[in-house]
């Protein structure tokens, strides 16, 4: 008996993937995209569904679908079978906590009040404390001879010695560990900001108003005498007085003239007046005994406004306008004040002092003294 056994039987491929026509090929692609987004429409339509029968009250009597009815036990009942609680920020428990809080990289600051005396002094950096610079006083002579005649011996200059006091500017905030692992924004160097800022600010007053009892001798605080140049002591600052025990005289102009004049042409190059705000803003008000004002607005963008002809820096540690104070200085500062500087700011990160804390431990060495009495002037509330 002949036995005929079959052919093994093969499995019939698709005849668009054996084919090498890519136009089939591509047909078959897209029929094959269009029922897979059937299948994704009717998956969204039945979500679809479901939410808006969850999201209505039921009427009484109403039948709820198994769908609806296992959504809402699963996902929104909890406790008593007919309380339903939403999930908030409000409360933290209801939500709260996974809510994460936006803070703004960039913190904002109350204004500060810096000086600007140090963009108008001379400012020297030095390699130790001990600066120190010679100031020639005048002494040298000299004298008119014949061809043939003897050359006596003529005067030898004078010197006078300034060394500025200094002192150290520290700051020591601490923040810890974990707020600098976990703070929204950069706090290690907005704290070196904020360290920099402060040193303006406190060295700025030292310029205006220092000691020099480990702080700068601020201009201010020189001795202060009614003499002209090349009469009064080296290192005394000549003041005017105003002509009036409280404010100004009823002539402002001629006093500030005269202020302007007592500095030696020389200085009167590059000079400049010095106030606060309060007291700009009375001599902003100052008029001549013809109705004008003193006070000239810049009229360039990028010019300074001018007190008769000179550029006005307002300096806020200068003093109001009272009885006894110095509240207007005009001089040339680049001759008349010198600040010394040991070195730039240095912050030291020190996390092992006070653990868990970290703390960033900044200091300046900084000093101030008035360089050239004769460069500087200033203006005195009194009669």
């Amino acid at each position: 008996m002949d036995i005929t056994i079959p052919a093994p039987q093969t499995e019939i491929a698709d005849p668009a993937e054996q084919s090498f026509d890519i136009v089939a090929r591509q047909d078959k692609a897209e029929t094959d995209i269009a029922g897979l987004r059937s299948d994704v429409d009717e998956v969204k339509a039945r979500l679809d569904k479901v939410s808006r029968a969850a999201s209505r009250p039921a009427i009484g009597g109403a039948v709820v679908s198994e769908e609806v009815k296992g959504f809402i036990d699963g996902y929104l009942r909890r406790g008593r079978e007919t309380e339903v609680k939403s999930i908030n920020g409000a409360t933290p428990a209801d939500g709260g906590f996974a809510v994460p809080q936006k803070i703004d990289a960039m913190i904002a600051r109350e204004l500060t009040d810096m000086s600007p005396i140090r963009s108008i002094a001379q400012v020297v950096q030095t390699g130790t404390s001990g600066y120190r610079k010679l100031v020639a006083t005048g002494g040298t002579a000299s004298g008119w001879v014949s061809e043939t005649a003897a050359r006596p011996e003529t005067g030898t200059p004078n010197f006078a010695e300034i060394a500025p006091p200094s002192g150290d500017l520290y700051a020591n905030p601490a923040a810890s560990q974990a707020m600098l692992d976990d703070a929204a924004f950069d706090l290690e160097s907005w704290l070196a900001n904020e360290i920099a800022i402060e040193f303006g600010r406190a060295e700025g007053s030292a310029f205006v108003n220092g000691t020099g009892s480990d702080q700068p001798a601020g201009f201010l605080t020189a001795p202060t005498s009614t003499a002209e140049d090349g009469v009064r002591a080296f290192g005394d600052v000549q003041y005017i007085g105003s002509g009036n025990a409280t404010g100004f005289d009823s002539a402002p102009e001629e006093k500030l003239i005269d202020l302007i004049h007592a500095l030696k042409s020389g200085h009167r190059q590059g000079a400049s007046f010095v106030m606060n705000s309060a007291t700009l803003a009375s001599v902003r008000k100052l008029k001549t005994a013809d109705g004008a004002f003193l006070w000239q607005p810049g009229m360039v963008e990028g010019q300074p406004d001018r007190l008769l002809g000179y550029p006005v820096v307002e300096a806020e540690d200068m003093p109001d306008v009272a009885a006894g104070e110095f509240p207007v200085a005009f001089g040339n500062f680049r001759h008349g004040y010198l600040i010394a500087e040991h070195s730039a700011t240095r912050v030291l990160r020190d996390p092992f002092s006070n653990k868990p804390f970290v703390h960033f431990y900044a200091t300046k060495r900084v000093g101030g003294q008035v360089l050239d009495s004769n460069a500087i002037k200033l203006l005195k509330i009194e009669a």
